[in-house]
């Protein structure tokens, strides 16, 4: 469940990344990059 849950949140960063391109927010970019880091954490655990 946790490698699922982890590649959902990676997945989620990477939409996030791909919508970095049209708009760029601080919140955005945070946000992004703890979904990426946590996302590749719990899935590569």
């Amino acid at each position: 469940m946790g490698r699922l849950l982890g590649f959902m949140l990676f997945c989620i960063g990477i939409g996030m990344v791909i919508g970095m391109l049209v708009a760029e927010h601080v919140i955005l970019v945070i946000s992004a990059g703890l979904c990426l880091l946590c996302g590749y954490h719990m899935f590569c655990r």
